[in-house]
């Protein structure tokens, strides 16, 4: 074989080899924009869809909500004796629903009694026109028009119920609000102490049945003002969060007897820490603090951290943000766009 043949078949081999691995670099950036989409497509997924929780959710960290007696001392923590929360059914559910009530009696080991326990608690649930688009029903505190639409259901729990279930309803979904805003048809319950001192610690959940906590694909839960109980253990971090619109260019926060135990401070998409001023033994305390526009239209996460070498034991707290307007803002239990994780360095906020 000549020399030239020689060459031209080497030459033809190393070209073909050339093209072998041309295409097989192809594939292989075919293979790896296919795995990104599908990546970027089960991360959409996760994202968009979200399914009831329980009230408190597991994001929020906190044990029980909690509703002193109407005659309760306030500097156990409870301002008004009074607590509303709205459940969330999207449009493309249809079938009925239940809204659960963990330990809604006054005794056990799970509430806290004063002397001894004498305590009523009320739950009452509303829908219909008016029961969330009613201004007053959207305020801090259960004053005017705040039990707004019909009334579906309602039941005072002194007694009894120590660490089990009551179910309410079976609602239809469309006996709620239709309030786009909300992300659906909205049903609103109101927890009232009616007599005592006790503290009633509870919990609920909304399902699909009576008999079992089943999630709503697509259901959530918010508030306007929250009263609840911390954590004994020091280790253990709270979490609210609130929704922060487009209008939002400042942010009020109010905290009601913190009893000084340990930090507060909001966490956003673009910053750390912004503390927040705390307040002591059955007193508010309360502090103005501006919104970024990149801030806008995405949640705060709102963290309770406890004194490290000195917490407080049984501590329950009330807390409530408003805009620059005055408007009390949504607590949801699942963070709208999920929790904030600034994108920046640690930025310390001054207050």
């Amino acid at each position: 074989m000549s020399n030239t043949r020689l060459y031209s078949n080497k030459l033809n081999i190393s070209l073909d080899l050339m093209s072998i691995g041309r295409i097989f670099d192809i594939e292989m950036t075919k293979l790896k924009v296919m795995k990104n989409l599908f990546s970027l497509i089960v991360f959409s997924f996760i994202a968009t869809v979200t399914f009831a929780q329980p009230v408190p959710a597991t994001e929020e960290n906190i044990p029980y909500l909690v509703t002193f007696g109407s005659d309760g001392d306030k500097a156990w923590g409870d301002d008004d004796f009074s607590q509303t929360f709205f459940f969330v059914i999207p449009k493309t559910h249809k079938a009925p629903v239940y809204i659960r009530i963990y330990d809604p009696g006054i005794s056990g080991e799970i509430d806290e009694v004063k002397g001894e326990f004498d305590t009523k608690t009320k739950f009452t649930v509303y829908g219909g026109k008016g029961c969330v688009t009613e201004k007053d029903a959207r305020n801090a505190n259960p004053v005017g028009n705040y039990k707004s639409g019909n009334m579906l259901a309602t039941k005072t729990f002194g007694k009894g119920y120590d660490k089990k279930w009551y179910t309410f309803g079976p609602f239809n979904p469309t006996s709620g609000e239709l309030a786009p805003k909300y992300g659906g048809y909205v049903f609103k319950i109101i927890a009232e102490g009616i007599e005592g001192d006790d503290g009633n610690l509870y919990s609920y959940y909304l399902s699909t049945s009576s008999t079992k906590n089943i999630d709503i694909e697509g259901g959530n839960a918010f508030t306007f003002e929250y009263t609840f109980r911390m954590h004994d253990d020091p280790k253990e971090v709270s979490h609210v969060y609130p929704y922060i619109d487009d209008r939002v260019v400042s942010v009020k926060q109010g905290n009601f007897d913190w009893d000084f135990d340990g930090e507060l401070k909001i966490i956003t998409n673009t910053r750390f820490a912004i503390p927040l001023k705390k307040s002591g033994d059955g007193n508010w305390m309360k502090s103005e603090h501006k919104v970024l526009t990149k801030e806008k239209e995405s949640t705060f996460d709102v963290q309770f951290h406890k004194n490290k070498t000195k917490p407080a034991k049984n501590n329950n707290v009330s807390f409530f943000i408003t805009n620059q307007y005055g408007e009390t803002l949504p607590f949801y239990t699942i963070p709208i766009g999920g929790v904030p994780k600034p994108s920046t360095s640690i930025n310390i906020s001054p207050k």
